[in-house]
């Protein structure tokens, strides 16, 4: 027979009890992984509504440092400056597309079946030489192997109306943004525990100032490599040199896969026209990379975020293929943020670094 229970084997808690400080080691454990698997489920479904909200962030960056740039010359409220910036931007579109927008469509068609000729030609040429198999790659098939990657959360933006309803909710987005910026800033720092807030409110402020100074270059690397990309194909006889040009300006806003998207395209029609065109073309090509990889791009992440390519280049393809085109346009954005607040956490202060 063994002793009889005391007191405090009658009063201990159970294993099975919440009182027990085992069981609630255990289950504080089991609910933060529960809640870091729901926070990723989460993330994942509401993706494409971030990206918005992020890409609303993107422009309105732009706007304000339009605002900042006008206010050194014209000392008006800031109010007043975002909506002539606004309207500027806006009316330099419409004329833009009411002045060559049927030109433009007239010669995107011909480009499209231009191009695909060519792919044609290449691919009969590879299945001479016995590189492809008999039978070759179907361009629309490929085309539609591309489209099948982008993702399925942004499946919505293969239609129309979801590409017009996604650019309006980032404007709206991104005008609210820049009217009020404070606001919105204040809102998440009350979120935030108190003694953490003046770390919080510096880190945002190095943030915007980093975002502004990166899309500030980003524009200036598309006019450039836009406006030169027309004049020197316009130059060697290139057909379609302002649509090649449009969308050289337009693609450089995705760094390293947009210049290769440009790059294929002006390759493709320079060597429709013969060989020495497709050489000029080629040539036009690699001096646009030139200037904007030693001379822009540097000049940019010096001020700006000093970002590995390889890094922005996997970003990119890791975010196209899980969120598909909003992922691959603010890839670059979403990278200069995080290395920003990665910095400000591990004490390093990112704008003496750049200084």
């Amino acid at each position: 027979m063994t002793d009889a229970p005391t007191q405090a084997d009658v009063e201990a808690p159970s294993p099975v009890e919440l009182r027990d400080p085992r069981m609630r080691l255990e289950v504080t454990r089991a609910i933060i992984w529960v809640s870091v698997v729901l926070s990723v489920v989460l993330l994942y479904v509401l993706a494409q509504p971030l990206l918005l909200i992020i890409g609303g962030m993107v422009l309105a960056s732009m706007l304000d440092g339009g605002a900042r740039l006008l206010g050194r010359v014209l000392p008006i409220g800031r109010g007043a400056r975002i909506a002539i910036v606004a309207i500027l931007v806006l009316v330099f579109l419409l004329g833009v597309l009411s002045y060559a927008g049927l030109t433009l469509i007239s010669e995107f068609t011909a480009l499209k079946t231009l191009v695909t000729q060519q792919i044609e030609r290449g691919q009969a040429y590879a299945n001479s030489l016995g590189i492809l198999p008999k039978g070759g790659l179907q361009v629309s098939a490929i085309g539609k192997q591309l489209m099948g990657s982008i993702g399925s959360i942004t499946s919505v933006l293969g239609s129309a109306l979801g590409a017009i309803s996604s650019l309006a909710m980032i404007i709206v987005l991104g005008l609210f943004f820049a009217a009020e910026p404070r606001i919105y800033e204040r809102g998440v720092g009350w979120l935030v525990p108190q003694d953490k807030r003046a770390d919080f409110f510096q880190t945002s402020t190095d943030m915007a100032q980093t975002l502004r100074r990166l899309m500030a270059g980003r524009l200036l690397g598309m006019t450039v490599e836009g406006v030169f990309v027309s004049l020197a194909l316009w130059a060697v006889g290139v057909p379609f040199a302002l649509l090649l040009g449009l969308i050289t300006g337009i693609l450089a806003f995705l760094p390293n896969i947009g210049a290769i998207v440009s790059g294929i395209l002006i390759v493709l029609v320079g060597f429709s026209q013969g060989t020495h065109i497709g050489l000029f073309a080629a040539g036009v090509y690699v001096a646009v990379q030139l200037l904007d990889g030693y001379l822009i791009v540097p000049m940019v992440a010096r001020r700006s975020v000093d970002l590995p390519p390889a890094l922005v280049l996997g970003m990119q393809l890791l975010l196209g293929a899980l969120f598909g085109l909003l992922g691959l346009m603010f890839a670059d954005p979403i990278v200069a943020m995080a290395k920003v607040a990665l910095e400000r956490r591990s004490g390093i202060d990112p704008q003496a670094e750049r200084k």
